[in-house]
């Protein structure tokens, strides 16, 4: 048995899968699609989704580009509570999100879902300001 599938095998909760990517980002890329499903898979509160997708993005945006859609809909559904998916906003879109949402809104989905859990109010008054 290998080390990812050690690790698939024993993370109950995500963490074993983040630490992995973590530690090994420049050699696992081509394991990234197995690891963002385990992640998925077992990650029940969206914690390691948000972490993995922050990590990504801070190491390399353009990069790993394709595997941030995966994780932030991941957490997206899984965080239920919204403990960690408020941070995504400015980590992955950037300190002047606020200012951008209604562009960002419109044009990425994942953006557009985040802001309306976060800021419920906000999302129909936006609307009109566009």
């Amino acid at each position: 048995m290998n080390q990812i599938e050690k690790i698939l095998e024993n993370d109950e909760n995500g963490m074993s899968t983040y630490e992995y990517i973590v530690n090994n980002v420049d050699t696992c890329s081509e394991d990234l699609p197995v690891l963002i499903e385990n992640l998925k898979k077992v990650d029940r509160t969206g914690q390691f989704l948000s972490s993995t997708a922050r990590f990504l993005n801070a190491v390399d945006s353009e990069g790993f580009a394709s595997y941030l859609s995966p994780l932030l809909e991941g957490a997206i559904e899984k965080d239920r509570e919204r403990r960690y998916i408020g941070s995504l906003l400015q980590a992955i879109w950037g300190d002047d999100y606020m200012e951008r949402a209604a562009e960002l809104r419109l044009s990425d989905d994942n953006f557009r879902r985040i802001y309306k859990r976060i800021y419920p109010a906000s999302g129909t008054e936006m609307h009109h300001n566009i």
